[in-house]
């Protein structure tokens, strides 16, 4: 193995978590590191504790005692015995420093601390420990988050790295960010994953809180710079899933479809894995009721793609 301090900056990326085995977020087995802090606010949002970059403080109510031992290990008094209730309390307005005494000290595992500052190397240590495994499947390392793209120059050495020791490398991406950030992880990049989200700017507004011109517009200058790129579409019912919608999607991507370095479509039911992450954190969750589709559902969805001769394929986590 080469040295990969060699010929970069040893940087720090801001991370919030890696996830070994995993099958669905690129070609074959792979490690994904996420990436910590995201310009977007998806009101479906699966990973909640990578949208804000810092430390947070992740609690499970469930699982605690109230027994106060974290309550005098914290520097900065983030936890709390209320007297009228005798109840642990995590407060919101105080800013972690990542210290993680109160989640070593907590006797029933009810905090853990998100985030983390990792050096290049010692991500790509971690990464390399499953060389193997990428080699028998096919695999690499993807990077996710978040959105990685708040973070390109960490991104792009630590990617550079694994594409100069022979591992696959994608970015799982919303697309939102300066053309120039993109373009610097790029050459980088063998599977660019990239979310269309909605295709209507002002409805994609309404859901994430960002208009959607830029990342139109840098996806159309990866797929005509031949950059490898698969389309990634979570759908919710009744929010994104009309045929006006889909139909919207088609019009835009027919262009490439006959592009050799365009990979086809993941549609990504919704899910309600983030649910549960919300409460830890003390946020409300955005969305009410429950977007599900069915199975028929998401056929008719993968059926209109085919009518255009679009290369489909659902994609159930």
């Amino acid at each position: 193995m080469g040295n990969p301090k060699e010929g970069i900056i040893e940087r720090k990326a801001f991370i919030s978590n890696i996830q070994k085995y995993n099958m669905f977020d690129g070609p074959g087995v792979r490690t994904i590191v996420f990436f910590k802090g995201c310009p977007l606010r998806c009101k479906w949002c699966a990973n909640p504790e990578g949208l804000e970059r810092k430390y947070q403080v992740m609690f499970k109510r469930s699982a605690c005692t109230d027994c106060g031992s974290c309550v005098s290990v914290c520097p900065v008094g983030i936890h709390s015995i209320l007297k009228e209730t005798s109840k642990h309390e995590v407060s919101r307005n105080i800013d972690c420093t990542g210290c993680r005494k109160c989640s070593d000290i907590c006797p029933e595992s009810a905090l853990s601390i998100v985030g983390g500052m990792k050096t290049i190397s010692e991500l790509f240590e971690i990464v390399e420990e499953d060389r193997l495994f990428y080699e028998m499947s096919g695999g690499g390392i993807t990077l996710g988050g978040g959105e990685v793209l708040m973070q390109p120059e960490a991104a792009a050495n630590l990617l550079m790295v694994c594409k100069q020791e022979g591992i696959n490398t994608a970015i799982e991406t919303s697309g939102y960010a300066k053309l120039e950030s993109v373009l610097r992880v790029a050459e980088f990049v063998d599977l660019f994953l990239y979310d269309i989200k909605h295709i209507n700017s002002e409805r994609h507004f309404e859901l994430t809180g960002v208009r959607n011109e830029l990342i139109l517009n840098n996806l159309k200058e990866l797929l005509t710079r031949r950059y490898y790129v698969k389309i990634r579409m979570p759908l919710l019912k009744g929010i994104n899933d009309s045929q006006d919608a889909i139909e919207g999607v088609i019009q835009f991507l027919l262009p490439f479809r006959e592009y050799k370095n365009f990979k086809g479509i993941d549609l990504l039911p919704y899910h309600k894995f983030g649910v549960n992450k919300y409460n830890q954190l003390g946020k409300e969750y955005p969305l009410t009721g429950d977007p599900s589709l069915n199975s028929e559902e998401m056929k008719r969805i993968e059926n209109w793609f085919k009518e255009y001769d679009f290369p489909v394929m659902v994609i159930n986590h």
